[in-house]
């Protein structure tokens, strides 16, 4: 069993993942985290002296190398990952299953201000700003989120809700 977790930024994505990990025993991997070990800098600091071309390469290249891998395992993708270098492809072509963990424009800007300054994206931005930020980047991204095999709503749930429902999903299978 591998399963990939994607969707926008404040989803839930690594959260739920690690429930889901812990809960059923498996391994659980942060795509994030994942290339901050390998390339010993973080990833706003990826951006700044590489630049974003580079870190989508190496990105697309980790997602790769995780995915070869046969263990069991909850993977949760940067925002911006399904997004670039044919990772959806990568994805749908792997043995793992794919699941857009789908919010709306007011409980991703809603959690997203509550965590702003762990967000670089939008650290800079106002409070104001964030709607029309978000909206902006869902209408551009959600046709690669919706190459996922599963979708779960979060509107109006609990993280440890949506976490019992993709268990309760994935037992069934």
């Amino acid at each position: 069993m591998q399963i990939v977790l994607l969707g926008y930024m404040a989803s839930g994505k690594s959260s739920i993942g690690k429930r889901i990990a812990k809960s059923l025993n498996i391994s659980f991997i942060d795509l994030d985290d994942f290339i901050i070990d390998k390339e010993n800098q973080s990833i706003a600091d990826i951006f700044s002296t590489k630049g974003e071309i580079y870190f989508r390469k190496i990105e697309h290249l980790y997602l790769k190398e995780i995915l070869k891998n046969k263990k069991k395992m909850i993977l949760s993708l940067g925002g911006g990952t399904p997004c670039y270098a044919n990772n959806m492809e990568l994805i749908k072509n792997s043995k793992a299953t794919s699941i857009y963990l789908q919010g709306n424009v007011p409980t991703l800007v809603e959690r997203l201000i509550k965590k702003k300054a762990k967000r670089p994206l939008i650290a800079s931005l106002s409070d104001k700003q964030i709607p029309e930020f978000v909206a902006k980047h869902l209408f551009e991204r959600r046709a690669f989120y919706e190459l996922a095999e599963m979708t779960f709503k979060i509107d109006q749930k609990k993280k440890k809700e949506v976490a019992k429902e993709i268990e309760e999903m994935l037992l069934l299978q």
